[in-house]
């Protein structure tokens, strides 16, 4: 929370560093040629630090979909900040609106993929073998075990899987790396959670994962984008202890 309120503080510190050094532009005479306003001077070394700050940052908040602010408020929230004043929005509520405009511009730039999900899932619910949870989450079974089930969101158990997203782009496979993984079920995302626990070990079944039961509207690194519904080839190898 700390870290996403301190980049908003120094955007805020990068505008106001460009407004201060910032030409104010002539106004254009009335016979005159249009003219291009001179371009900013840095004229010391601070200046350069609070234009690269500001550059860096606005490209960096660009790859979010904030295309625009009001700076003016912005600017007026860090000097309350700043100089102690009295902040209009508590860390509490500044913190929630900054989420929601995140998330809000992170779902608009990834409808695609919320939208594929959703398309997927009611085809693919639609298939023989195929079930669906009060969830959402749908799982196919492809071989029955008769050993232990896991009985609580405590166990550990070890299995083999692989991943991968709708267009068939693998993203993880324990089978690659040749050995099988050990983790609890509270550990992992909910979609294993609920699955593995429907699962006897000597198992394996398909999960079909809504994002929301994944990596929601986060994602995983470069390889799972936010809003992905993913699908999981899962081993139920043994319930450890039981």
């Amino acid at each position: 929370m700390k870290k996403t309120i301190v980049t908003i503080f120094a955007l805020g510190i990068a505008f106001n560093s460009i407004a201060q050094t910032k030409k104010p532009v002539a106004k254009k005479p009335v016979t005159a040629t249009k003219t291009t306003a001179a371009p900013l001077a840095l004229k010391s070394s601070l200046d350069s630090v609070s234009y690269a700050f500001g550059s860096s940052i606005g490209a960096s908040l660009k790859t979010t979909g904030l295309s625009t602010m009001n700076y003016e408020v912005l600017l007026k929230g860090l000097k309350d900040a700043f100089t102690g004043g009295k902040v209009i929005l508590n860390q509490q509520q500044a913190q929630q609106c900054i989420n929601d405009a995140l998330t809000n511009a992170n779902k608009g730039k990834f409808t695609g993929n919320i939208t594929e999900g959703k398309s997927f899932l009611a085809q693919n619910g639609k298939r023989a073998g195929v079930k669906t949870t009060a969830s959402g989450l749908q799982y196919e079974v492809l071989t029955v075990g008769t050993g232990a089930k896991p009985t609580s969101v405590s166990d550990s158990v070890l299995v083999h899987y692989k991943g991968t997203l709708l267009n068939g782009k693998q993203f993880d496979s324990s089978y690659d790396r040749g050995e099988p993984i050990t983790f609890t079920l509270n550990q992992v995302i909910k979609g294993w959670t609920e699955g593995v626990q429907l699962m006897n070990a000597g198992s394996k079944y398909k999960l079909f994962v809504p994002y929301d039961l994944a990596y929601g509207e986060r994602g995983y690194g470069p390889d799972i984008p936010p809003y992905s519904t993913l699908i999981f080839e899962i081993e139920l190898l043994k319930v450890n202890g039981k």
